[in-house]
């Protein structure tokens, strides 16, 4: 192969300093070194996040297990009320079990026996003596539950945002229908 002489101008080109390749290499490993602190920095993020998720959850469970225990409480006082109260309590107890079911840790779930079984809730008020008062002591309970859920919502994830909104509308939902009769 034949060698073609440089131009004489070609040195006036040349550049002094370091060479583009060189300066691609060096920002490909800062650019490479920044990624990965910010992986780490977002695994922990991640972890934080996940952990306050698992926290709601935990929360979320344990108040509908209150919850539930309420309307044991007024069933256990008012069994004529069983016919009414009867499907609203089951949804609650879809809800603890919901909730319960997306724990990542076993401990901080309900174990299914607890989930199944019908129990009255020490922290539960007394119920009152009248069917009408007790009921309307639920109504209160179910809206002020829906009210606090509907505020949790906006710092949860995704997923159990929609779970919280849904669980919320039908906490509400129950509190009408509890109240409906009254008017």
């Amino acid at each position: 192969m034949p060698s073609y002489p440089t131009p004489s101008y070609a040195s006036s080109y040349a550049r002094s300093g370091p060479r583009r390749r060189t300066l691609l290499t060096g920002a490909a490993a800062t650019a490479g070194a920044v990624l990965l602190s910010g992986c780490s920095d977002s695994g922990s993020a991640e972890d934080e996040r996940s952990s306050a998720a698992d926290r709601l959850r935990a929360g979320a469970a344990r108040d509908s297990g209150e919850l539930l225990g309420r309307y044991d409480a007024v069933l256990a006082a008012h069994p004529s009320l069983a016919g009414r109260l009867d499907p609203l309590r089951a949804e609650v107890k879809r809800h603890k079990t919901a909730f319960a079911d997306g724990l990542a840790t076993p401990s901080a779930s309900a174990s299914p026996a607890s989930a199944a079984s019908p129990s009255s809730s020490p922290s539960a008020p007394p119920v009152p003596t009248d069917e009408k008062d007790a009921v309307r002591e639920l109504a209160k309970a179910e809206r002020e539950l829906a009210k606090r859920r509907g505020s949790a919502l906006l710092d949860a994830p995704d997923e159990l945002a929609r779970l919280l909104a849904s669980v919320a509308a039908a906490g509400a939902a129950h509190a009408y229908l509890l109240t409906e009769g009254d008017k």
